[in-house]
């Protein structure tokens, strides 16, 4: 397993809808471990492929964050939300592509979506909490849409050219 590097807001390829996984192999396993230990190390709760650019449809989460907690890995393979509850939740939202900026954001308090596994079996399971707002940030991901696009435009703005100065400065070094 290895960390991977996450791409930064704005990244074109992060506003890019990712690919379909039409089958699964030992390269897309390699993939997961790769990106479950990025998610781990950075530390986030959730992390999609094209965050470190894979533009495949596939993401990682582990909501269980207390330190005494179990924790619950997951690997969803082209990830599809089939439900939401009418009932909304608003949550403070963070993206380990763009650090250090939070913000509300309103989504559906439950859902339910289905996804492949890492043996090719089709799963689905209803969320909800901490785990739905995950689930639905990192398909978001998915369709090269970030939680900022949810922000009015001034405030997307302000976080924009924060994330380009901050970009700039890490690269002079």
């Amino acid at each position: 397993m290895s960390v991977r590097n996450i791409l930064l807001h704005p990244d074109p390829r992060l506003k890019k809808v990712a690919t379909p996984v039409t089958s699964v192999s030992d390269e897309l396993r390699q993939l997961a471990d790769d990106m479950l230990e990025t998610m781990y190390d950075a530390p986030g709760i959730g992390l999609a492929a094209p965050q470190v650019a894979v533009m495949n449809r596939m993401i990682v989460m582990d909501c269980a964050k207390d330190e005494d907690a179990t924790p619950e890995p997951m690997v969803l393979i082209n990830p599809e939300v089939v439900w939401t509850s009418d009932e909304q939740s608003v949550y403070d939202e963070g993206c380990l592509s763009i650090p250090e900026h939070y913000a509300e954001v309103e989504r559906p308090a439950e859902v339910e979506v289905s996804w492949m596994n890492l043996n090719g079996k089709i799963q689905r399971e209803h969320f909800d909490g901490l785990w739905a707002t995950c689930v639905q940030h990192e398909i978001d991901h998915l369709d090269g849409k970030l939680f900022i696009d949810y922000l009015r435009p001034l405030k997307r703005q302000m976080i924009t050219r924060k994330m380009q100065k901050l970009k700039r400065e890490m690269a002079r070094g």
